[in-house]
């Protein structure tokens, strides 16, 4: 009776949870929960940024794995299509002003021509460049440097 006293009272007692993956690389594990983001980007190990223009998430990355990110992002709007393709970061600053659009562009980093990641509003389309987050686009300024890779995938 003891005997099965015992199984009993294992069954019912409470397991420890799995660990799960993080939520996002270098995020919180949650107990119990799976990861609900996925930790590759679409683009190949030789980029260092890694776009998709189809679900609106940047990465950063290195050497194929993802260091940063997914992140949001908006781009080019119908017109001003921000294209795809592989490109090599030109220059940064942390304070650029467009004479082109008459507005602010901080944390600029240049990848193709007059294109670059920058602070905006992301639920809004751009005249081309890639607009983040304030965390996304410090993050994206501090990590890139001229001749990095920047690979824009649709």
């Amino acid at each position: 009776m003891a005997v099965l006293t015992g199984i009993a009272v294992a069954a019912l007692a409470p397991t420890a949870p799995a660990l799960a993956e993080p939520l996002w690389p270098n995020g919180p594990n949650v107990p119990g929960a799976p990861a609900i983001i996925p930790t590759q980007a679409p683009c190949s190990p030789a980029a260092r940024a890694c776009l998709r223009l189809s679900s609106n998430e940047v990465w950063l990355m290195d050497d194929g794995k993802v260091t940063y990110g997914p992140t949001a992002m908006s781009h080019g709007m119908q017109g001003y299509e921000t294209p795809p393709g592989v490109f090599h970061v030109a220059f940064k600053k942390p304070y650029h002003w467009s004479t082109m659009h008459n507005a602010p562009m901080h944390y600029a980093v240049f990848f193709n021509g007059d294109i670059a990641f920058h602070i905006g509003p992301v639920e809004h389309k751009s005249h081309g460049c890639i607009r983040l987050t304030e965390p996304g686009a410090v993050a994206v300024f501090h990590y890139l440097n001229p001749g990095d890779v920047v690979e824009v995938v649709p």
